[in-house]
């Protein structure tokens, strides 16, 4: 069973309200993994995801350090794989520590490793919209995990879905 939600982002302020969602409804071991371009709003909605956990500080992308933890309600490890050349270096940076604990990861540019995720993440394709500042996010997944997270972002209003 395949789930898929797309949304519409009009501000950098909305794409963090749709991260504070995932995170406030984020549980142990759940795994989000980022797609699009540069400036898309990866980070952005990364913060959002962190402060909907609980945590204070602002979330920077951890584009030369690979992984940045934050403490809030639960550990979120926020990686980024715009550096490595192969899945294999995922693999060597330790992700399977992270993908496989107790917090949240978060992981921007996944797609350079995808066959290093299991069917049990949460895949969230960012693109840019018809016009400045507007995203479109594309939310889909394998499985029930994250059906109820889908649903309630379904159901919040002032969130715009698309298609």
């Amino acid at each position: 069973m395949s789930t898929t939600l797309e949304l519409i982002s009009h501000s950098p302020e909305e794409t963090q309200s749709i991260g504070r969602l995932l995170g406030a409804k984020a549980q142990p071991g759940d795994v989000f993994l980022l797609v699009g371009p540069l400036g898309a709003g990866k980070t952005c909605l990364t913060q959002g995801i962190a402060w909907g956990l609980g945590v204070k500080e602002h979330a920077r992308s951890p584009t030369f350090v690979l992984v940045t933890r934050y403490k809030g309600r639960l550990t979120i490890h926020h990686v980024d794989l715009f550096r490595i050349e192969d899945a294999a270096e995922a693999v060597d940076l330790g992700l399977d520590e992270y993908l496989n604990g107790d917090g949240v990861c978060v992981v921007e540019w996944a797609e350079k490793a995808s066959e290093v995720f299991s069917n049990q993440c949460l895949w969230i394709e960012m693109e840019y919209g018809d016009e400045e500042p507007v995203r479109r996010l594309k939310l889909h997944t394998e499985g029930y995990r994250y059906d109820p997270l889908i649903k309630a972002l379904a159901a919040q209003e002032g969130i715009e879905k698309c298609c």
